[in-house]
């Protein structure tokens, strides 16, 4: 195998996983379709209304109801199969884009219209992202390999981040928004294939002993009471609530501040892209979890400094450098969370786990969305980045304070886990086992 021949082989072991290959493959094709879909959703909202207020109503209709339902799906998710349950949240994905794109080239779309398809996607990624995230270990071979698959599934992410948004600026101010949604809706039968096409070990059925309640109690109070993850997760809820509803406002930038039109969207989507691919390759060239904490450190100041500085710029090649940055700081952040606590996380609770990971992202970023598009709607889209940016330095500083406390209680769970040797480097402090 060609990664198996070269001194970076480590960077891409889990792809020696023939299931996790086929993922690979299929959701690759599918996520260009996935960001080609959000940059023509934004740009159709703007079209329509050219309002900043309206970019945020459709944000929060479009993941709101993954915040309200997370801790019931991922409950069910942990009684129910989980490939069987990933290819239904791909075949719905796809009706749903389909039908967004039926009506766009129909069109007859409406915002009412937007606004429910949005809503329905956001039904759907309840169910659909702890499914994925819970279902990665089962797509590996070595369970030592865990951490680089869900390194190289950022990657993935960020790559169809990099080309799509750049594909689709092309595409809208070529032949329209349709064609990217129809484009977004045939993608999803690649991920469908290698669902069908891998062949998973039976695994025990999820407990469906005691009530849902109950069980929904006792993901909570784990994620409550154990520390190392209940301080990452609020790190990156609050990193999503005030980094992540920049992305709303970029047609507002692209049209009024820079003076462009889609193709300009597609460039700082693109830019955005560049940055969010460095994070994911940094994190694939990781041998261990060591030295990741000090990242979620550095990643939201970065995040905050690239935020302001873009609020203040008025020139296109100096906000598409500054995206860049942007870019990297949000998926570090990102990344570095799901990574964190997976590897801290019991097999037992892991989709209850990553369903309040669902509801860090889903239920901080629409209620970002809102508060940006209101902000926006009252002092301009540049101050509120401005703002935003203000806060995610604030997020910094704040994990900082905590992090002593923190490597503290990570170093011997890594320990018994294997991830790091006994007695081994900091896993805060030392990045040599990294070579980063």
């Amino acid at each position: 195998m060609p990664w198996e021949s070269n001194s970076l082989s480590h960077a891409w072991r889990a792809l020696r996983s023939r299931n996790f290959r086929l993922f690979f493959i299929g959701q690759s094709i599918s996520l260009m379709g996935t960001w080609m879909t959000r940059l023509a959703t934004s740009w159709l909202v703007f079209r329509l209304t050219h309002s900043a207020l309206m970019l945020g109503v459709v944000g929060f209709s479009g993941q709101i109801l993954s915040f309200l339902i997370g801790p019931f799906a991922g409950v069910w998710v942990e009684r129910l199969p989980r490939r069987r349950l990933l290819v239904w949240t791909q075949a719905a994905g796809a009706v749903q884009s389909l039908a967004l794109a039926a009506l766009t080239l129909a069109r007859v779309i409406t915002l009412p219209e937007i606004i429910a398809l949005s809503a329905l996607q956001g039904l759907i990624n309840a169910f659909d992202m702890p499914g994925r995230q819970s279902f990665l270990v089962r797509m590996v071979d070595d369970r030592a390999d865990l951490q680089n698959a869900i390194a190289i599934n950022s990657s993935m992410a960020n790559g169809a981040r990099l080309f799509g948004p750049a594909m689709a600026g092309i595409v809208v101010a070529a032949v329209g928004e349709g064609w990217c949604f129809l484009a977004d809706g045939l993608s999803y039968f690649a991920v469908i294939a290698s669902l069908l096409m891998m062949r998973v070990r039976p695994s025990p059925a999820g407990s469906r002993s005691g009530s849902m309640v109950a069980q929904m109690r006792e993901g909570w109070d784990y994620v409550r009471t154990f520390r190392p993850i209940r301080t990452v997760l609020t790190l990156f809820a609050f990193i999503a609530l005030m980094g992540y509803p920049y992305v709303v406002l970029m047609p507002v930038f692209a049209a009024q501040v820079l003076h462009g039109n889609a193709a300009t969207l597609g460039w700082l989507g693109g830019a955005t892209g560049i940055g969010a691919l460095a994070s994911g390759i940094s994190l694939t060239l990781r041998k261990s979890v060591a030295g990741l904490t000090r990242m979620l450190q550095i990643a939201p100041a970065m995040l905050g400094t690239a935020l302001i500085l873009f609020g203040l710029s008025r020139t296109l090649w100096l906000s598409l450098a500054l995206m860049v940055f942007a870019g990297f700081g949000l998926m570090q952040c990102a990344s570095g969370s799901n990574t964190v606590i997976q590897s801290l996380v019991t097999e037992n609770k892991r989709a209850r786990v990553m369903s309040y990971y669902t509801m860090a992202f889903f239920g901080s970023v629409p209620l970002g969305s809102l508060f940006a598009g209101i902000l926006a709607h009252r002092i301009g889209a540049p101050d509120t980045i401005i703002v935003t940016g203000a806060f995610c330095v604030a997020g910094a500083l704040w994990f900082t304070i905590r992090l002593p406390g923190l490597n503290r209680l990570v170093q011997p769970i890594y320990e018994q886990k294997g991830l790091v040797p006994v007695g081994g480097p900091d896993p805060v402090s030392d990045d040599r086992e990294t070579g980063l």
